[in-house]
């Protein structure tokens, strides 16, 4: 599973080149899709008029809802110290859960906003999409 954070969504919606690549290139693949935890579109929607516009705009899209258990552990994890609203949700994301199979990969702008342990790329690194 591939997650946008905030960073991520304020990317795309500036244009980032590789992120649109990766949004259009997965549209096209039955089955794979992008997760944009739903407080952080919330946050780049917040930081920016419109900023969800263009991240909603590719099918391969799914926002991830902030359900009851989600509310719950988000808020622990906020309590805990782990970061703002945003960041913590797509924490939350990035955990294993039963409706997805293999290893999550958060793409962000602040790789050190998020724990060690958790799978992030940078979305600016030269190799995400295998070019160098």
């Amino acid at each position: 599973m591939i997650i946008l954070d905030t960073s991520a969504v304020r990317a795309v919606f500036r244009g980032h080149k590789t992120l649109n690549m990766l949004a259009g290139n997965m549209a096209r693949t039955p089955g794979d899709c992008l997760i944009i935890p739903a407080l952080c579109l919330m946050q780049a929607e917040a930081d920016g008029e419109n900023a969800s516009r263009q991240a909603l705009s590719y099918s391969s899209v799914v926002v991830d809802p902030l359900d009851t258990v989600a509310s719950v552990t988000v808020g622990t994890m906020i309590r805990d110290g782990y970061g703002g609203p945003d960041t913590c949700h797509a924490l939350y994301c990035a955990l294993p859960r039963a409706e997805f199979t293999g290893m999550s990969i958060l793409l962000t702008g602040q790789e050190d906003a998020y724990p060690p342990g958790v799978v992030t790329v940078d979305i600016d690194s030269p190799g995400m999409l295998g070019f160098y």
